[in-house]
């Protein structure tokens, strides 16, 4: 038997597509990071948010993630790793910039991408808050709850991979042709850096409630 009934996924699908579908932080990193370094850097960055969001569903699903809303000392702490890390980001990518005569997109290690985005996502506490508002709406108390958080996240999660994944993957190809320029690779990595910092300072003007 599904842990979450049948009626109530088919609810929950178009309720977290039509979320994935609305620009956030976690569709602008994808974004950035196909501009700056390719394709196959904004699937590392897809898979590294997916990763985080499970991570969030899972502690939501434990009650740390109301442990964590319930303490403003904690949400600020994470909040303002969070921001410090966008911004160490967008210094990263000014820093990559090509010289004059270089033309290729900077190619960056997947791996290193991956973590990236897993720290990017772990380190926004809007995300738990969010799945603390959003998921217990599907959730069945009568039911064992893990299950259905699990359940509801992989689904959320799913969507994700799939919107994100095409930004991703648009931004890359675009990225790739415009690099064969000098002066447009050069655009490509500050537009990079301004994503970040803008994800940074958003993150840090968002008020908790």
């Amino acid at each position: 038997m599904l842990p979450v009934e049948p009626l109530v996924l088919l609810a929950f699908i178009p309720a977290a597509l039509a979320l994935n579908l609305t620009p956030g932080a976690d569709m602008m990193f994808c974004l950035g990071q196909g501009l700056k370094a390719g394709r196959r850097a904004a699937m590392a960055a897809n898979f590294g948010i997916a990763l985080g969001g499970m991570v969030h569903v899972t502690l939501a699903a434990l009650g740390l993630g109301a442990l964590v809303a319930a303490h403003p000392a904690a949400f600020e702490a994470i909040r303002w790793l969070g921001v410090g890390y966008l911004a160490w980001l967008a210094v990263g990518a000014l820093r990559a910039s090509p010289f004059a005569g270089e033309v290729a997109v900077v190619h960056a290690p997947a791996g290193r991408v991956f973590l990236q985005a897993l720290a990017v996502n772990l380190l926004n506490p809007k995300v738990i808050l969010f799945i603390l508002a959003f998921l217990p709406q599907f959730v069945n108390p009568a039911r064992p709850m893990l299950p259905q958080f699990l359940m509801l996240g992989a689904v959320f999660s799913l969507g994700g991979l799939l919107v994100n994944g095409a930004v991703g993957l648009f931004a890359g190809s675009i990225g790739q042709r415009l690099a064969r320029s000098a002066g447009l690779a050069r655009w490509l990595s500050r537009i990079s850096a301004t994503i970040f910092g803008a994800l940074a300072l958003r993150l840090a003007l968002m008020p908790r409630s």
